[in-house]
């Protein structure tokens, strides 16, 4: 049961260290105003990001892989491990990170009216949408009951991808 409850630890560590990373930067703000720290939220939040991409790129991958490991085996127990870990220790709080980073760049940029933003969000409500779909899927996993075959995670595995490029584009690029 230990080891069970050992993610779950580090996970709620990792999103204690995020939101008191976030109030310590607002405090920042606050002291410093706005020059100082905009470019340095702006960084830890493309951080964030990148860690999310990286976990939600990866996991699907392991789902393809583990379908092919027999129930039970050693193998499968592995694919269990690595699963729980990487949601629970790096895209979870890197989940908390990028919502949290972001809403607070876009309101101290202004941004918050912006078209494009506003597509962004809803591209990142989207990217949070799937998220859930893969808690549920480690979940599933977990328990010897998975519903899917490998061909859906090799299809869902490009869903990130597509978020990723259509909100790089937003946030560089502008358009509207």
């Amino acid at each position: 049961m230990a080891d069970r409850s050992t993610p779950w630890l580090r996970a709620a560590v990792a999103v204690a260290f995020t939101l008191a990373m976030v109030c310590v930067l607002a405090l920042w703000r606050w002291l410093h105003g706005p020059p100082e720290l905009y470019p340095w939220v702006k960084a830890l939040h493309v951080i964030a990001v990148i860690a999310w991409m990286a976990g939600m790129l990866y996991l699907p991958r392991l789902f393809v892989y583990h379908c092919e490991a027999e129930i039970g085996s050693k193998q499968s127990e592995t694919f269990k491990l690595m699963e729980r870990r990487l949601l629970t220790v790096i895209i979870n709080p890197a989940m908390v990170a990028s919502w949290g980073l972001g809403l607070w760049l876009a309101w101290d940029g202004g941004w918050y009216a912006s078209g494009w933003l506003q597509a962004k969000v809803v591209l990142v409500l989207i990217l949070s949408g799937l998220h859930g779909v893969f808690v549920r899927c480690v979940r599933e996993f977990g328990a010897d009951r998975n519903r899917h075959s490998q061909r859906f995670y090799r299809i869902i595995n490009e869903v990130p991808t597509v978020i990723l490029i259509g909100s790089v584009i937003l946030a560089v690029v502008k358009p509207f």
